[in-house]
């Protein structure tokens, strides 16, 4: 177990920072619709698509969202963390063919909770789509090598 682990509470600090980028694909917003249950024609019909704000398809937010989990539950803290909440303020769409960049920042740790809150943030170039804050629950390393 302890080789699919990733940071431990005390390896943390604050300031530290991860990312993850995906460019998303016409395929990604298809499947997405698919496993979400989300098929709003705005994502998947160009016809009605077009002639909203966006003026084509867009990405589900959520689609762009799930990257932020990706950072956690891969690098930052990685494996075995736990997502305990997470707040988000959509500010921009994402289209097919936008590389999406998340981005956690650890803000502040409770030790004693063994509770992490995280900025996180979305972005395509250098522009923010997504905002927000997270907390996760991390373990100590004596807690997971004394199980």
């Amino acid at each position: 177990m302890r080789e699919k682990h990733g940071y431990y509470l005390e390896d943390l600090s604050v300031g530290m920072t991860a990312i993850f980028a995906k460019t998303v694909t016409d395929a990604d917003i298809v499947m997405f619709a698919g496993i979400s249950g989300d098929t709003n024609p705005v994502h998947l019909d160009a016809s009605f698509a077009n002639k909203t704000m966006f003026g084509d398809r867009i990405a589900h937010g959520m689609l762009s969202a799930s990257f932020v989990s990706t950072v956690f539950g891969t690098k930052l803290p990685g494996p075995g963390c736990i997502y305990m909440s997470q707040n988000l303020r959509f500010k921009a769409a994402v289209k097919a063919g936008d590389t999406v960049t998340a981005r956690v920042t650890v803000r502040e740790i409770n030790e004693a909770k063994c509770r992490v809150v995280f900025d996180t943030v979305c972005s395509v170039e250098d522009k923010v789509v997504i905002d927000g804050d997270a907390m996760l629950m991390v373990s100590r390393r004596a807690d997971v090598e004394a199980a």
